[in-house]
């Protein structure tokens, strides 16, 4: 399993030279790293002095880089769809469907862009991923993926099956669907525990233990002295943390103020130049589990959870509770707060935010 580093900023703070010098830092330290972005135009290769394609290839020792490209990604993902269709299916829906006739719809290359990593991820062939992505709310939507289906396949799993309309109707789907599925091998017991299923819901878990692990997925702020540059990180800070994502500190060139990001790590880094040098000496120990606040803290004892949340006030905040689950909404993001058993069944009986901390308690 390798560590996946990504960077979170305003457009132009220099995200993606902070990839490339951690990129070429950690291969300097012996580490198997693959340098992937999602730029599709010439400018990270103009950036990087060298050509960049889909496939991954050799820049230096211990160094592989490629650049992600969504048509390309989307053909090979839809022939894996068909085979798979024909292997279950006996009359397939898509085989008439060709990959090169599709176009991408909206939050499609983020999927493709997290299964890439993963695929990358799950090769064994490197020991640092080093993404160079939007590095806004849509990077962020991204690494909310995995915990976003889980949700949902949990909740409507959950409705589906206590109503009246599944314990009807299930008796004829189950063979229908064994039948059909399986041409004719046949299905028995619950359809979501097949093995296709469970081989989704699979990956999906494995995800989002990934994002909740810092020394597995990690973010890094990356700012100017600018303030609306200082104003976007710091709002990408505090929504990362609704999705468990650990902000492990901030990388800030041409001036700022570092008590804009406390209790952060600041790196100072050098002004561009030719040499990249200055910028690798800069940067942090990328190998060393980050000492910063846990996106959440649940205290059984005391019955109560505390969510890291800095750059909003209480007034951006919302609750609600829906039975073993409380959502929480700040600025665009939203998550649905899975509580312990200890805590399950319990309402929320008050709330206060303090020192960034959003502290829930429970009767």
């Amino acid at each position: 399993m390798a560590l996946i580093l990504t960077f979170l900023g305003k457009g132009g703070s220099g995200r993606s030279s902070c990839a490339i010098a951690a990129a070429k830092k950690l291969s300097a330290e012996g580490q198997r790293v693959l340098l992937v972005t999602e730029d599709a135009g010439p400018g990270f290769g103009m950036l990087l002095g060298q050509e960049v394609t889909p496939t991954p290839t050799v820049a230096a020792s211990n160094l592989w880089i490629a650049q992600l490209q969504f048509t390309q990604l989307l053909e090979q993902n839809w022939e894996r769809l068909k085979k798979l269709e024909a292997e279950y299916l006996r009359d397939p829906f898509f085989k008439a469907v060709y990959g090169q006739e599709l176009s991408l719809l909206p939050g499609m290359d983020q999927a493709l862009t997290l299964n890439e990593l993963r695929e990358y991820d799950a090769s064994g062939d490197y020991d640092v991923i080093v993404h160079d992505g939007p590095g806004d709310q849509t990077s962020l939507r991204m690494w909310g993926m995995p915990a976003s289906i889980d949700w949902y396949f949990r909740r409507f799993k959950q409705v589906f099956q206590a109503s009246q309309f599944s314990k009807a109707v299930m008796p004829f789907v189950q063979p229908v669907a064994g039948a059909v599925l399986s041409g004719g091998r046949g299905l028995s017991g619950d359809l979501f525990n097949q093995p296709e299923v469970q081989e989704g819901t699979n990956f999906v878990s494995q995800g989002v233990t990934a994002v909740k692990d810092p020394m597995r997925v990690r973010a890094y702020l990356v700012s100017s002295g600018d303030a609306i540059a200082i104003a976007t990180a710091r709002y990408l800070w505090g929504a990362a943390q609704q999705i468990e994502l650990t902000v492990a500190g901030v990388m800030v060139n041409r001036g700022g103020n570092t008590q804009d990001f406390e209790p952060l790590p600041v790196y100072s880094l050098p002004a561009n130049t030719d040499d990249w040098q200055p910028q690798i000496d800069a940067l942090p120990d990328f190998m060393v589990a980050p000492a910063v606040p846990a996106p959440v803290e649940i205290d059984p004892d005391t019955s109560t959870v505390r969510l890291f949340l800095p750059s909003f006030d209480k007034k951006q905040i919302q609750l609600t509770q829906y039975g073993p689950e409380v959502t929480i909404e700040a600025g665009d993001q939203r998550r649905n707060l899975s509580l312990p058993k200890g805590l399950q069944g319990r309402s929320v009986t008050g709330a206060k935010f303090q020192s960034g901390y959003l502290i829930l308690s429970f009767g």
